[in-house]
């Protein structure tokens, strides 16, 4: 029984990375992958240039190979306007393989930002910020690897001559543009402590996804929110909570939770370790919402360069097939200051 139920598992995974094309990648380390959230984070930073990449595994207990598993790299630097305000550029390329048939999404994007100060003064400021982004993006399939209900043989055997459906499927790979823009506000309450809520829309122009020549299957779009703020509660220990809620089609999932941060140095707030978890809820078939997961996160700051690795703790029935394990994120990032000392601008991301 136990067997059949990871079978199920396996099957109901790869049929998802066929038919549920509505959901986009996530990473845990929401906060890691800024330019991913919301392309009004491009350029919002305390220093000129910011590096990251992002690495995460799912169900690598069950799937084995075929594992899903999602990368991403951005690259984004912020422009100074005149004594308060700034431009960000940036860009992000990401890819995603999932199940047995290689389902793949490859995507590579520019994003643009403007900040601009709507009060306060040096160690105290609130800004508003807009963002947009525009990309291109191959989605692929290996349909040779596919296996189909009508291959069974009736003895609950794979019959490779069996007649199946991939004639109907005809388009293995195919291109498609891709649109978004986004809202963010922040403010710095002092040097230690901010706070922040922003807003993106993604795949405004909701692209032709199908795998069918003659057929038509928009891209949904997607809605997130987000927020965030780091809080000192001394000189050595603060809190950073954060949140994002995303909807897109009949999609949704809710990440919520906080790290605690131990500052390492006398003084010095960019030598620091946190730790925290975070809780996932979302929507299965059978059930509106679910607590899907527990986030086990652990973070490193050291000047300019960030290390950042999670653990996704199943807890849904899905656990059974899986043995409780979820997926596990690797992330790092890394800034490059330079010799420009400007107030202090923004939150950390």
């Amino acid at each position: 029984m136990r067997q059949f139920k990871k079978l199920f598992f396996v099957c109901l995974a790869v049929l998802g990375s066929l038919t549920i094309t509505a959901q986009d990648i996530h990473f845990s380390q929401f906060y890691m992958s800024p330019l991913n959230l919301n392309p009004a984070l491009t350029g919002v930073m305390n220093c000129n240039i910011r590096l990251s990449g992002n690495y995460r595994n799912q169900w690598a207990s069950v799937l084995k190979s075929n594992a899903f598993n999602t990368y991403t790299v951005s690259y984004d630097q912020r422009i100074p306007v005149g004594r308060n305000d700034y431009f960000g550029i940036g860009g992000t390329f990401w890819g995603d393989k999932a199940g047995a048939v290689a389902f793949s999404t490859l995507e590579g994007k520019l994003s643009l930002s403007y900040s601009k100060k709507m009060g306060g003064g040096r160690y105290r400021s609130h800004y508003l910020v807009l963002g947009a982004e525009g990309g291109v993006a191959q989605r692929s399939i290996d349909f040779l690897q596919a296996q189909w209900p009508s291959q069974n043989n009736g003895a609950g055997q794979f019959d490779p001559n069996a007649p199946s459906l991939e004639n109907n499927l005809n388009v293995s790979n195919f291109l498609f543009a891709d649109l978004g823009a986004g809202i963010l506000w922040f403010s710095i309450l002092d040097k230690d402590n901010s706070i922040y809520a922003g807003a993106a829309y993604s795949h405004l122009n909701q692209a032709d996804v199908s795998f069918y020549e003659d057929g038509f299957e928009p891209l949904y779009s997607k809605f997130v929110l987000h927020a965030g703020g780091e809080f000192m509660m001394s000189d050595r220990i603060g809190l950073v909570p954060g949140a994002f809620l995303f909807l897109q089609g009949p999609s949704r999932q809710l990440y919520l939770g906080s790290n605690l941060k131990f500052v390492l140095g006398s003084g010095r707030t960019d030598q620091a370790f946190q730790g925290g978890l975070f809780f996932r809820i979302g929507n299965h078939y059978e059930k509106a919402n679910t607590f899907d997961a527990v986030v086990w996160s652990i973070k490193f700051d050291y000047e300019d360069f960030t290390i950042g690795f999670s653990y996704d703790m199943n807890v849904s029935k899905l656990r059974e097939a899986s043995n409780g394990n979820g997926a596990f994120e690797f992330s790092m990032l890394y800034k490059l200051c330079g010799p420009e000392k400007r107030n202090v601008y923004c939150p950390s991301f």
